[in-house]
Order: C-alpha cells, then sequence, then structure tokens
C-alpha cells in the first residue's frame, strides 16, 4: 500500500472515470469497487448500493476516486483531489491529525485541510478491510461509526465491527 495516494472527489461518475483512465493508460486497472451500504444512505449521492469508491491503478500508481456528491458538509472543500495518508495505528493517526489540522479546518471522516489549503485524508489501513467485510451488518455498524467520526479512532471501528 502507498503511504500516500490521490484521492478524487466525483459528483457521481467516479466508476465512469475510472474505467476511462484505466482504458487509456497502460498498465492500469480496477481494483475494487466500494458500494455505500444502508447506514451512508443520508450522504450517498444515489442511495444505499451505489458507487462509493473505485480503487484503480493508472500506470502503476494508486488512487482512489468518491462519489461524494454535492453533500454540504464537503463543499468547504477547495477542489475535487486530496490525499490520503495511510495509517497503521492511532499513533500515526494522532501524529499526523494533530499537525494537519493546525491553523487547519478538519471536517468529517478524517478530512482535513491544512493551513496551505491543501485537502488531506487521515485514514487508518484497516477502514477498506472492515467495509469489505463479507458480513453486511458489519460494514452497516463500521459505516455508522465512522460517519459520527472527525479523526478516526482505530479501537471504536474495531468495536463497531465486533458488537
Amino acid at each position: 500500500m502507498q503511504k500516500i495516494s490521490p484521492f478524487f472527489w466525483f459528483d457521481t461518475r467516479a466508476e465512469e472515470a475510472a474505467n476511462f483512465y484505466a482504458a487509456l493508460f497502460p498498465n492500469s486497472k480496477i481494483n475494487k469497487v466500494v458500494r455505500y451500504p444502508k447506514a451512508a444512505d443520508h450522504v450517498a449521492p444515489e442511495g444505499a448500493g451505489a458507487v462509493m469508491t473505485v480503487d484503480l491503478e493508472l500506470n502503476g500508481t494508486k488512487f482512489t476516486f468518491l462519489n461524494g456528491g454535492k453533500n454540504e458538509a464537503f463543499l468547504s472543500q477547495p477542489g475535487p483531489v486530496s490525499f490520503v495518508v495511510n495509517c497503521e495505528t492511532q499513533e500515526e493517526i494522532d501524529k499526523y491529525w494533530e499537525a494537519l489540522t493546525e491553523d487547519g479546518k478538519p471536517n468529517q471522516c478524517g478530512w482535513t485541510q491544512d493551513r496551505f489549503g491543501i485537502t488531506w485524508q487521515i485514514v487508518p489501513t484497516i477502514l477498506p478491510k472492515l467495509l469489505s467485510d463479507p458480513d453486511p451488518a458489519v460494514v452497516e455498524r463500521v459505516t455508522a461509526c465512522f460517519m459520527q467520526m472527525t479523526k478516526f479512532d482505530i479501537a471504536e471501528l474495531e468495536k463497531a465491527a465486533n458488537s
């Protein structure tokens, strides 16, 4: 897993864009498509079951595309591109979160705009694993949990997954 990767925000066309770019650039492929569960229906631009994220590689570089819609909570973000910092531990999350939110603008679900106007997401590496659980009830609980967070809390995510 890349430590830092580009993350693109789309209203509703993330999968269409991913397919286009994957066909255009050599050595590219779609790795995974994740759909919005019912617990995220209130933020899903096209409702539960629609594409939420697409993980892809474009000429060997990993990207994530999100269908985020025009959710008012995220309109304060400066643009459709952010950088994801994949964190293995809570200590890593805390370190990057504290540094990047200082004089910045923290937002829901690990998003923050730093003091320079760059948008970042500080995300635990366990989150995609939990959201890919074969048990839909686990996905629902984890989604309901993380939708309430600003800075991610790994222990709370694991607790939601195991409850």
